[in-house]
């Protein structure tokens, strides 16, 4: 445990287990780890997806999960032990003095309310301010987090809101009651470069008034812009610890150089073919002048996206990058035929995809694929992955004997073993779930497949070997990308072409390593300097170090 800082700490934990029971025994999420976190004073735990980060700071709010069986030698916040703690007692505690930001904004916010009423809750629950005073409050928290009108964004549900301004909804929440303790798991996951970077100058704020922060990332360039101290965890252990940017720069631990050299190879992108010949014509989709609108509560029109024309070549990856609520999401819906324009037109292989209905679209529809953030929420929780695999299949009546082919097929393109065929989706990992939603918009054989945010969520050595995938999928079946992401690194890795979105406007485009390299946008130039940079030594050094623990 460290030992920075004197007195009585805000966060003591010695010795905490988190096991939970299965019909094969129990697993051990967590195996006797302990920290300390001083008012004042940022702490974050990195590692693997299911390392038991998330498990261990969910621990400290009596949210370790169902079943789970929590077990320590002191686990103690503010002098209170928390083993004690039980029903109302928690919920005095949590909201008021432990705030909690989880990374998945819209399993957290409640879909039948109002973003508003979401930020006001515990404002009202613990009478932060006179009741007269909370609508302004609200609306005073949604701008602190870079929240555009927020007046008119707090009269909206969250299903009307980008992911990016619903994690940031989420973080207003979170800090609404000034807790004492902010337990922030991946909380700047789904923001784009300039608003993580303004929400961690929030973040700084407040813990320059003694705001402590436990900060659970993937993201090391985010580690070492805003944590004291860290902690690398590997199968529910600490393997190495120490100030974060000692440990990140010079990392004693095989591991932590395995994940800091995954950091450095983040956004490198190793010389592709520029598409595979022999598919037909070089033009796969094209945008005219695409044009889509939405009425706003008390705001009249907002326009999503303004009169965009892009076109998707086969064998090619067209990158779409942009703040949250910069339309490129909205466009992937357009160009996927979710959405029908208001004005323009989307042709796929030279013929109207937009406008099409009935069984003419259902027939394109095999054509155009989608690969969604959250694959978990994308399946039908009760299928096996086999069953998932096979619904497109019986669809379009493949034969039961070729099914079993094609699936086999599948699973060899993204690199999985036929041993999670029998398996639901929330039984496989990150990386496993992610490698499936790509089988499965691979299934029907499409032409494009449009990726939104699909690899945000994973770790960065997960994030790599899925993008590896995606990369080797394209390459042998000359398959066609429109790959949105707000995280420029990946964008840059996996694009041939790229459009900048802002406003609902393209302005910028070009290839990729004109746009990088040398952009000419102001707002382009900006993305670019506010994404975090994490470069302490060469990706080649810490390959050794991870090989050799060196």
């Amino acid at each position: 445990m460290t030992t920075e800082g004197g007195g009585s700490p805000l966060v003591a934990v010695r010795d905490l287990a988190v096991g939970f029971p299965t019909r094969h025994g129990t697993v051990e999420a967590v195996r006797g780890v302990s920290f300390r976190i001083d008012r004042g004073q940022v702490v974050a735990i990195v590692g693997e997806s299911g390392s038991g980060k998330s498990v261990t700071a969910r621990s400290l709010a009596g949210l370790a999960g169902e079943g789970a069986r929590v077990a320590a030698a002191e686990l103690t916040f503010d002098g209170i032990d928390l083993r004690q703690v039980r029903g109302r007692a928690w919920r005095s505690l949590r909201g008021r003095r432990l705030g909690f930001v989880l990374q998945d904004a819209l399993g957290s916010l409640d879909p039948l309310r109002r973003v508003g009423a979401e930020v006001a809750e515990p404002l009202r629950t613990h009478r932060v301010v006179p009741p007269k005073q909370v609508d302004a409050e609200v609306e005073r928290l949604l701008g602190e987090v870079e929240i555009p009108a927020p007046r008119s964004r707090a009269r909206q549900y969250p299903h009307q809101l980008s992911g990016g301004l619903r994690q940031r909804a989420l973080i207003a929440s979170a800090l609404a009651a000034r807790p004492d303790l902010l337990i922030a798991d991946e909380p700047t996951t789904a923001l784009d470069a300039t608003v993580q970077r303004q929400v961690l100058a929030l973040v700084r704020e407040r813990v320059s008034d003694g705001t402590a922060v436990l900060l659970i990332s993937h993201d090391l360039g985010v580690v070492v812009e805003i944590a004291d101290y860290v902690y690398v965890m590997k199968d529910g252990l600490f393997v190495e610890e120490g100030p974060a940017a000692a440990v990140l720069e010079s990392p004693s631990h095989p591991y932590t150089g395995t994940l800091v050299g995954a950091a450095l190879g983040h956004g490198r992108r190793a010389p592709r073919p520029a598409g595979r010949p022999g598919r037909g014509t070089d033009e796969v989709l094209r945008a005219e002048g695409l044009a889509k609108r939405y009425t706003l509560p008390g705001r009249g029109t907002l326009t999503a996206v303004d009169d965009v024309s892009v076109t998707v070549e086969a064998g090619q990856t067209l990158g779409v990058v942009g703040e949250s609520g910069s339309g490129k999401t909205t466009l992937g819906r357009l160009l996927m035929g979710l959405l029908e324009p208001d004005t323009g037109r989307v042709l796929l292989d030279g013929a109207p995809w937009s406008g099409l209905h009935g069984q003419a679209r259902r027939t394109a529809r095999r054509a155009v694929q989608m690969i969604y953030q959250h694959p978990l929420s994308s399946f039908d929780p009760r299928y096996t992955a086999r069953q998932i695999l096979e619904e497109p299949l019986r669809a379009g009546r493949t034969p039961r004997e070729e099914r079993d082919r094609h699936v086999a097929r599948l699973l060899e393109h993204v690199g999985l073993a036929p041993g999670v065929l029998d398996r639901r989706a929330r039984e496989l990992s990150g990386g496993q779930r992610q490698r499936l939603a790509i089988a499965r918009a691979l299934a029907p054989g499409p032409r494009v497949i449009v990726c939104d945010e699909p690899v945000s969520a994973l770790d960065a050595s997960i994030q790599s070997q899925v993008l590896d995938v995606l990369a080797d999928v394209q390459e042998r079946l000359g398959v066609a990308y429109v790959f949105i992401s707000h995280d420029l690194g990946v964008i840059r890795r996996l694009s041939h072409r790229v459009v900048v979105m802002k406003d609902g406007r393209v302005v910028e485009s070009g290839e990729m390593e004109k746009v990088f390299d040398h952009p000419e946008h102001p707002y382009t130039k900006a993305l670019l300097d506010a994404v975090p940079h994490f470069r302490p030594r060469s990706a080649a050094e810490f390959k050794e170090v991870g090989a050799t623990g060196a």
